[in-house]
């Protein structure tokens, strides 16, 4: 069995290599049917990403995470990208009981006392919402960018996701930042207005500030911890980013 996927993923990787990133999403969408869904973060890529799928027959099924406590702006951007397109993002909330216990026992802001503490906020707002949105799934599409950070500069269009067990596919892993602002512009995407604020990340509005000119593009996530791989878990797998086991 392990062998089996070893050489799929290679065929896969071969086959996507010089892809673009309409064909890469389309051929997804032809490859693995309804067990492939997108996770958009709602960031600048996957606003791209949505807008390739809009576009793409069929349509491949988009979810985001609502964690409780994203920007006013986030939800904003939900609700115009719904009537831009006329499609309906699934919401993966984290669950009620989780997220209550946690409060109770550690803290409304626990996350500002301690990196494990932020991250257990992560996994229980985050992680474990994601899985339930991956299960049953061959394979999930991604917003991830070689270039986002030095933690993603080996992200490949697609590889294997050890720790959801299923195959990850990374469409504008090639792309610059200027190229997705390109695109934007052209094709009059909705985005985030906090982009246009200094906010290149964004994720919950108690973890995320805009950064200063010269700074890395993580450097408003989480911003008082010292750890320079700013990751929430959602691609992390043993302190290291599952796509870059090839």
């Amino acid at each position: 069995m392990e062998n089996t996927r070893e050489n799929n993923l290679k065929l896969y990787q071969e086959h996507l290599s010089d892809k673009s990133a309409e064909e890469v999403i389309a051929w997804a969408s032809l490859e693995f049917g309804d067990k492939v869904r997108f996770a958009s973060s709602l960031g600048l890529e996957d606003q791209v990403i949505t807008d390739l799928i809009a576009a793409a027959d069929p349509v491949t099924e988009i979810f985001t995470l609502d964690t409780g406590r994203l920007f006013t702006e986030s939800y904003d951007l939900i609700q115009k990208t719904e009537e831009r397109y006329n499609l309906r993002i699934n919401i993966c909330f984290p669950d009620a009981g989780e997220v209550e216990e946690m409060v109770d026992k550690h803290g409304i802001n626990l996350f500002y006392k301690s990196s494990e503490l932020r991250k257990h906020c992560c996994g229980i707002r985050k992680i474990h919402p994601l899985r339930r949105g991956l299960d049953g799934l061959d394979a999930w599409i991604t917003g991830l960018r070689r270039d986002q950070s030095q933690a993603r500069d080996a992200v490949q269009k697609i590889a294997w996701d050890d720790a959801n067990g299923l195959l990850k596919i990374n469409p504008l892993c090639d792309w610059s930042e200027t190229d997705v602002r390109a695109y934007i512009t052209e094709h009059d995407v909705p985005y985030n207005k906090l982009h246009d604020q200094g906010y290149p990340s964004i994720g919950c509005a108690c973890c995320t500030r805009a950064i200063k000119p010269g700074e890395d593009f993580r450097a408003g996530r989480w911003w008082w911890e010292s750890d320079q791989q700013k990751e929430c878990g959602l691609h992390i797998v043993d302190g290291k980013l599952v796509p870059q086991k090839k």
